[in-house]
């Protein structure tokens, strides 16, 4: 057999495989649908892409490090809805004070209320398993 016909058995099979492969995790019966936004939440979130929010604030450990990490603001005992919309115009310490209209305010609650239904950040309760998976505890599992 010829080095050509080889290649093309080896590199065929590799698809073969990687087809598979993909089919098998794609197709979970565990897998969950994302967190759907409402209308609100999606204003939310293109504020906070217009603002550079992410240039400063992390989302579960993700963007800037000038702010805090706002992935679990909303459900904060001590923070809260109001406390979100109250920082948004007064700015603090290195925060610019934003000139954001009451519901421009509440679109970015309700999109931080979104994010903090998702999960926790950091999530203390990981299981990192062999096979390199990591299981993660969600809010909706407590």
């Amino acid at each position: 057999m010829s080095n050509a016909k080889k290649n093309i058995i080896v590199i065929s099979t590799l698809i073969v495989i990687f087809s598979i492969y993909n089919f098998s995790v794609y197709n979970l019966r565990d897998y969950k649908q994302p967190v759907k936004l409402s209308s609100k939440a999606i204003q939310g979130q293109q504020l906070w892409q217009e603002n550079n929010c992410w240039s400063c604030h992390q989302i579960y450990g993700l963007g800037g490090y000038l702010g805090p990490d706002l992935t679990n603001t909303f459900s904060n005992p001590k923070k809260g809805k109001e406390y979100i919309k109250t920082f948004l115009n007064s700015g603090i310490k290195s925060m610019p004070k934003f000139n954001f209209s009451e519901d421009e305010k509440e679109s970015i609650a309700i999109f931080l209320k979104y994010i903090d239904s998702t999960g926790y950040y950091p999530n203390y309760e990981a299981n990192f398993k062999l096979n390199g998976w990591v299981e993660l505890k969600y809010k909706d599992e407590e």
